[in-house]
């Protein structure tokens, strides 16, 4: 009974990843006149290694990680637990949170764009309201606050999934431990340190290693902002990859920065998750 899906699945996934893997130990340009396709071994690897845009990527890649998922863990824990409580219109306002983590990134990358535009955009007239003058930001022409709108919109777009997960972690924590808590004079700072962090920290861990893996491949708002611009100083490496692969159509290459950055962000993830499981245990 499984055959037909398992097949499908083979195919469609199975196949292509080690397509893949062989293609990046071959000299695969299409704008070569070579169309042997060499193998040549790890030479793409080692170019890689060596190639200052993939850690440029990399490196901004890792910030917009760091600082988007870190945001979204904080912003969402503290809608988990004002949410978790009794709270009036709390069957309306949840489902309207989570609005924008079911619409399609490029639109929510096409609407930002919009709303990051320097003459025209509500960003710049919210904060011209705010300052009391007139605040012209070309938000998308420069490195710092081109990475910086990025991280804002993915926090605006993913900041309810991560709400959503945790508020499932609170709901299933037992009220009596706050009860009894309570009693003894524990405060709110003391009640989240010593209650809710501990008890929902499995749940956080798991949330934040699946939102950091999808993070990683941040792609679709440097394809609506920047396209990697001003010159390559706002690229992630899914974008280079794609320019590798699509713009340049070095496939080979392509394929060796793709399981480059595979075996780190693997390496990240055991890392992490091991790290995890340890203190589980203890």
């Amino acid at each position: 009974m499984p055959l037909p899906a398992v097949l499908l699945l083979a195919g469609l996934r199975v196949f292509p990843l080690f397509s893949s893997l062989t293609l990046s130990f071959r000299r695969w340009d299409l704008q070569s006149r070579d169309d042997s396709y060499p193998f040549i071994g790890f030479e793409n690897y080692g170019n890689a290694l060596g190639d200052g845009r993939v850690w440029g990527a990399l490196r901004n890649t890792g910030v917009i990680l760091v600082a988007a998922v870190g945001i979204e863990f904080v912003l969402g824990l503290l809608l988990a637990v004002v949410f978790v409580g009794e709270l009036r219109g709390k069957r309306f306002a949840i489902p309207v949170l989570m609005l924008p983590v079911m619409m399609v990134p490029v639109v929510v990358g096409l609407t930002w764009r919009m709303l990051w535009d320097n003459q025209y955009g509500a960003v710049n007239e919210v904060i011209s309201w705010v300052m009391g003058r007139e605040v012209t930001i070309v938000w998308l022409a420069e490195t710092r606050t081109a990475i910086l709108a990025m991280i804002i919109t993915d926090v605006w777009q993913w900041t309810p999934f991560m709400f959503l997960i945790l508020l499932a972690g609170l709901t299933g924590l037992n009220p009596e431990l706050y009860d009894a808590a309570a009693l003894d004079g524990a405060g709110a700072w003391a009640l989240l340190r010593d209650i809710t962090l501990p008890g929902i920290s499995r749940i956080i861990a798991v949330a934040v290693l699946f939102r950091a893996l999808d993070a990683f491949k941040f792609f679709d708002f440097v394809y609506m902002f920047t396209q990697g611009g001003p010159g390559t100083s706002t690229e992630t490496i899914s974008w280079y990859i794609y320019q590798l692969g699509f713009k340049f159509f070095r496939m080979g290459y392509a394929s060796a920065v793709s399981y480059l950055a595979l075996i780190l962000l693997t390496a990240g993830a055991t890392l992490y998750a091991g790290r995890f499981l340890r203190e589980e245990r203890a």
